[in-house]
């Protein structure tokens, strides 16, 4: 499974709102300078983790984004699937063999236990990492 750059940006946006938001609201111009990702590609970004109620705006000022939950709750995979939709990695995958309309092998397929297995792996990895994992990390590099 490959990620696009909303995937990869988007996580690397939302640990840098988690780091340098837990006292204000941050700037979309002050994330695109340290991440150095354009601002118009980050309030992209930011409308799809808004939408999926993991970061909220705030206007004014002094305004910016915050981190809407507690980043101890909310998991990488939340994230990831705010800014790509379903991570599975073959259509087949995640979908059990009454709902498979698209598939007329699939009584058969052998091969779908693989992709039900990389599936899960994908998710149970991103679904066990926390973001306030990462900021702690994060901390402990500066």
């Amino acid at each position: 499974m490959k990620l696009s750059t909303k995937g990869r940006y988007g996580l690397r946006a939302f640990i840098d709102l988690a780091v340098c938001g837990e006292e204000r609201p941050v700037s979309l111009n002050s994330i695109a300078e340290r991440q150095e990702i354009s601002v118009s590609y980050l309030e992209q970004l930011m409308a799809k983790l808004k939408k999926a109620g993991l970061v909220k705006s705030v206007r004014g000022v002094n305004g910016g984004y915050t981190v809407a939950r507690p980043v101890e709750e909310i998991s990488v995979g939340d994230v990831l699937r705010a800014l790509e939709g379903d991570l599975t990695p073959v259509e087949c995958a995640g979908i059990d063999d009454s709902q498979r309309t698209h598939c007329t092998g699939s009584s058969q397929c052998v091969s779908k236990i693989v992709w039900k297995r990389i599936n899960d792996s994908i998710n149970d990895t991103v679904d066990s990492i926390y973001i306030g994992e990462l900021v702690k990390e994060s901390k402990r590099q500066t």
